[in-house]
């Protein structure tokens, strides 16, 4: 493994102990056996390592609830939505430490507009993998620029969703009754 690829792993590791804030240029030395030097000659800079990181790990959760929820056979595209929340929902606890870095990321970003612009890219890769999602899962129902929007949408809120089990685990329905509350209120705003 290169060094490019010790860091990234090494900054996936750190994300998940010790959060965007803490992690050090130090600490990524250490776990990715590499130097200092390294990150700025492969990333430009600590933050950036981070942010490519995280982006990494939102990306393998979005392919992971996106994968199980294409492999509901014969469900409708409500259904697999709602199956989707329940996964996301449920799969927050393993995920805790992501949520905590995501947002320590984002009110760093506030700050400097390189952050901010890496931080947008980030969320416009998620943007465009649940768009490709939405469409495999609706290709008669929905344009490509109603899928963006609809990723949009659930990218807004499912972050107003975490941030809100981060605070109160307890208030936050679970997996099944989001996915029940759902199916059910989409049913009903569709029909005649």
């Amino acid at each position: 493994m290169g060094h490019r690829e010790a860091l990234l792993a090494a900054a996936r590791e750190l994300l998940r102990e010790k959060g965007f804030a803490r992690t050090t240029a130090r600490d990524l030395v250490a776990v990715s056996n590499t130097n200092l030097a390294s990150i700025g000659y492969h990333y430009g800079s600590k933050e950036k390592l981070l942010y490519t990181a995280m982006e990494a790990e939102f990306a393998e959760w979005i392919e992971h609830v996106g994968g199980l929820a294409m492999r509901t056979e014969g469900a409708s595209a409500i259904e697999r939505l709602a199956f989707a929340w329940a996964t996301v929902r449920d799969t927050f606890p393993e995920h805790r430490a992501l949520l905590v870095a995501y947002l320590e990321a984002a009110a760093q970003a506030e700050r400097s507009a390189e952050m901010r612009t890496q931080l947008a890219r980030h969320i416009a890769a998620a943007r465009r993998r649940i768009a490709e999602l939405v469409l495999a899962t609706m290709p008669s129902q929905v344009t490509p620029e109603q899928a963006s929007a609809l990723a949009s949408f659930l990218i807004a809120v499912c972050d107003g969703l975490a941030l809100q089990w981060l605070f109160d685990p307890d208030a936050v329905p679970s997996g099944e009754g989001l996915a029940s509350a759902l199916t059910e209120q989409i049913t009903a705003a569709l029909e005649p």
